[in-house]
């Protein structure tokens, strides 16, 4: 559940299928915080655009007690930010070459 900007998750000490996927990046990457479910990539999702559209500093707090999921959180978070830059990279040379190829056709 979400506390504010802060998300309390619990290990479930199994897997869970299709909660960590790339539909599930893909989901919380189109929804702000608090839209849909709490879920760590809803935080992750957060930060991204708080980094780049907003260009604030970003920093991610993870506690637990030992063998709650801290590291697998770490993991998770990187994953989607990693997914999230390189969409925005992809997305960036796309219109980079539609811009080049509109220039050459109207030359």
């Amino acid at each position: 559940t979400y506390i504010g900007s802060i998300v309390a998750s619990v290990n479930p000490y199994k897997s869970i299928p299709g909660l960590y996927d790339g539909s599930a990046m893909e989901q919380y990457s189109k929804h702000h915080m608090g839209e849909i479910s709490p879920h760590i990539f809803a935080v992750a999702n957060e930060c991204y655009r708080c980094l780049w559209k907003r260009h604030d500093n970003q920093c991610i707090l993870i506690s637990g007690e030992s063998g709650a999921g801290k590291t697998e959180s770490t993991k998770l978070i990187l994953k989607f930010l990693s997914a999230m830059s390189q969409h925005s990279l992809e997305l960036s040379c796309r219109e980079k070459t539609s811009c080049v190829e509109q220039a050459i056709l109207e030359s």
